[in-house]
């Protein structure tokens, strides 16, 4: 089998110039003939950057939004409008909840989806809401959710909530799906930003799944790690001998810093434009 990922918006521009970048993140995969649009960014400046990768999103089977905050949704109105192409949606099974920041002076800010299951609906698309721990696409390619949690180092950020009733409950982001497909060198996964915690979620699918995880990619959220989660992670990447990391998006500086350090040529920094092959 083989597998193509292109980054088609992040944080960060690449080698392209002539790209446009934003906080955000859009991939673009492709798995034996198999089209997929992995989260959307968050103005919709990821279609002007499609049209000058030669990218054909008229011929989507299938967009996957990781988790309902703005930065990976934010694109799909603008998606709707411009693709003509009966796509399936994939969303965790509370990605419509009302979703919320708490910011400095104790301000919620909105922080969720520009449109509602009612939006969709009315432009024909069929949503499924992955609601069970494992859902295949095909035999090679899964949507996970429902993580468990399973270290004490990978707490819920205190400032990330979900409004019910009018009252403000923190967010345990149990929306958050993540895409994994089977390669001949292992399983590769494509996160979202694994507010979950990014070693939450490979060791759940490791207990899932019986392979190896080969690489990852997207967002990491590792921006506010202290040193003993980074220094446990990079543990836990090192004990799973995972052979690829990509990291994008809310990754951080830091941290990108030092697992290029560690990893070496297994690291790259996946950012806008960037595209590579698993065969």
């Amino acid at each position: 089998m083989s597998l193509k990922i292109t980054t088609l918006i992040e944080n960060n521009l690449g080698d392209n110039p002539l790209l446009c970048n934003e906080h955000g993140l859009s991939m673009y995969i492709e798995v034996d003939g198999v089209r997929i649009l992995f989260d959307t960014g968050q103005s919709g400046d990821f279609i002007k950057n499609v049209e000058k990768l030669n990218i054909n999103l008229n011929k989507l089977d299938y967009v996957i939004l990781s988790h309902g905050h703005y930065d990976h949704s934010g694109g799909f109105k603008k998606l709707l409008e411009k693709v003509k192409s009966s796509f399936k949606l994939i969303v965790g099974n509370s990605f419509f909840d009302k979703k919320y920041k708490l910011i400095h002076g104790g301000e919620y800010k909105f922080n969720g989806n520009s449109f509602d299951k009612a939006y969709v609906k009315s432009h024909g698309t069929h949503i499924e809401n992955v609601s069970s721990d494992v859902f295949n696409i095909n035999d090679d390619i899964i949507v996970f959710s429902n993580f468990l949690r399973s270290n004490n180092f990978e707490n819920l950020n205190p400032n990330f909530y979900i409004k019910h009733n009018d009252m403000y409950e923190l967010d345990d982001f149990s929306d958050e799906i993540v895409l994994a497909i089977k390669t001949n060198r292992g399983l590769f996964v494509v996160l979202g930003c694994a507010h979950i915690g990014v070693v939450n979620i490979l060791e759940t699918i490791s207990k899932r799944i019986n392979m190896n995880i080969y690489g990852i990619v997207g967002g990491t959220h590792l921006v506010d790690a202290d040193e003993i989660r980074l220094n446990k992670t990079i543990a836990y990447f090192k004990e799973k001998n995972i052979q690829l990391i990509g990291v994008s998006h809310c990754t951080g500086e830091n941290a990108e810093k030092k697992l290029k350090e560690i990893f070496n040529n297994s690291f790259f920094n996946n950012n806008t434009g960037n595209s590579f092959e698993v065969i």
